[in-house]
């Protein structure tokens, strides 16, 4: 044999040993417990999602799913230490659309979303609702608007803190419908959805999960949801596209990511093993009572939809004018 030959024979010989340990990596993982790193505390929507999803992932890998809640504000805490972790496969970050608004909300992170992490696939999509007091005279979006336009200034829209998700769909609504509309922020969902009770704002944007009981109750109307698609559990409540706002969607979503690195293969079995567990009917049940509903992606999928919401939220972050933090 040339020497040509032999150094070609090795080079394939190298390559079909890494191909075969590579996909020997993907058949063996996980060999271990895997930790799940939660940017927020227990009890709230990301943290049921990852211990329902987790549960089921956990005994569809054979190995435990090690909930860690890491709070912090946009978190960045959680996301830097999954950013950093080995690229194993063994430390995850369950990301959301507050790390796509925090790129643009925040002068400066210590990672790069786009690039240090890998795209696993999503978990949820819960969408913002769009409510009225019970006592209010606004029955649509067609009135909320079109009082805003006749009494300029005079409209006021309840949401949880400057920079989160129902601020800043409030924000693009009024960008969206050109209304002259005063956005009032308040220190969490409770004090909103009393604000509404109390007719002290007219208008509430605010998630579905702590609404609907509201809104079962009599307590507070819901014109409408922030969506493509109408909520399943509110089969008669219209997207805002169907009550006259064509285009606007303002949902949040959940999903996991990997650092940066970590082996295709390892990516791909998560990957399959996630849509299985979101299959599951009682984890779709368990979520939708956390007005989750539950859907999966490819890791291209849930790429583009992190980059989507990167571009969209810094638009509206940048025509409000907020102050990056």
């Amino acid at each position: 044999m040339r020497v040509g030959s032999r150094a070609r024979f090795r080079w394939m010989i190298g390559i079909a040993m890494l191909v075969g340990a590579t996909a020997a990596l993907g058949q063996s993982y996980p060999t271990r417990p895997i930790k799940l790193v939660v940017g927020f505390g227990p009890g709230g929507v990301a943290d049921v999602t990852a211990r329902v999803v987790g549960q089921k992932l956990g005994a569809i890998l054979g190995q435990t799913i090690i909930v860690e809640n890491k709070p912090t504000a946009g978190g960045i805490v959680a996301a830097d230490s999954v950013a950093k972790a080995e690229p194993d496969g063994y430390t995850l970050l369950l990301m959301t659309n507050g790390n796509a608004v925090s790129a643009s909300l925040f002068r400066s992170l210590p990672y790069d979303i786009r690039k240090d992490f890998a795209p696993v696939s999503t978990l949820g999509f819960f969408d913002v609702a769009i409510v009225a007091g019970r006592d209010s005279h606004i029955d649509s979006l067609s009135d909320m608007i079109a009082y805003a336009k006749t009494n300029p200034g005079k409209l006021d829209i309840g949401t949880i803190n400057v920079g989160s998700t129902q601020y800043l769909a409030a924000e693009l609504f009024k960008s969206m419908t050109g209304m002259d509309a005063t956005i009032v922020p308040f220190n969490g969902s409770p004090a909103v959805i009393e604000a509404l009770r109390r007719n002290e704002v007219q208008i509430g944007f605010e998630m579905l999960a702590p609404i609907v009981p509201q809104a079962k109750s009599g307590a507070v109307k819901i014109l409408a949801v922030a969506s493509e698609r109408r909520y399943p559990g509110l089969p008669d409540v219209p997207t805002a596209g169907e009550a006259g706002v064509p285009g606007y969607t303002a949902s949040s979503w959940n999903a996991i990511a990997a650092p940066a690195n970590t082996p295709r293969e390892v990516i791909e079995r998560l990957n399959r093993a996630i849509n299985q567990a979101l299959a599951a009917p009682e984890v779709q049940q368990k979520l939708a009572l956390q007005g989750v509903v539950a859907r999966g992606s490819t890791p291209a999928q849930m790429g583009k939809l992190v980059g989507d919401d990167i571009e969209k939220w810094r638009k509206v972050i940048e025509s409000a004018n907020i102050e990056r933090q």
